[in-house]
This record gives C-alpha cells, structure tokens and sequence, in this order.
C-alpha cells in the first residue's frame, strides 16, 4: 500500500498506527486460541449468522474486508 499511496495517506496510516500502539490497546487484543465472545452479523446475502450457532457445527474461522483503499 505504502508503494501505492499518496505520501500524505501513508503518513497518515503511520501515525494512527502509532496512536493506536501508544494507546495500550494490544494489550487487549485476542491472541490465537483465546475465545472470542459471542456475536451476530449479516453475511453477505444479508442474513443474520451467530458465532456459538456455527461453532456448533465445529471451528469458525473469521475474516474481515475493510473494503477497498
């Protein structure tokens, strides 16, 4: 992205990047094999899905798009 992007997007990536390690919240975050808490979203078709419903079936592996850039 760095290659890519506008020299002022990337400075600013780098700096809420920064902020967000200075804020402490890393110490927070999950680390694999910690348990995530339970949660519903729309899938793509825009029906409801829940965690603990599909970790019924067995693992749940979880992916996130931001969308593009």
């Amino acid at each position: 992205i760095e290659s890519a992007a506008p020299s002022e997007a990337v400075e600013v990536m780098h700096k809420a990047t920064q902020e967000l390690q200075q804020s402490g919240i890393l110490s927070r975050v999950k680390a694999r094999g910690d348990t995530a808490p339970d949660f519903s979203l729309n899938n793509y078709s825009g029906q409801k899905v829940n965690l603990l419903e599909k970790l019924e079936n067995g693992p749940v592996v979880l992916g996130f798009y931001r969308g593009g850039w």
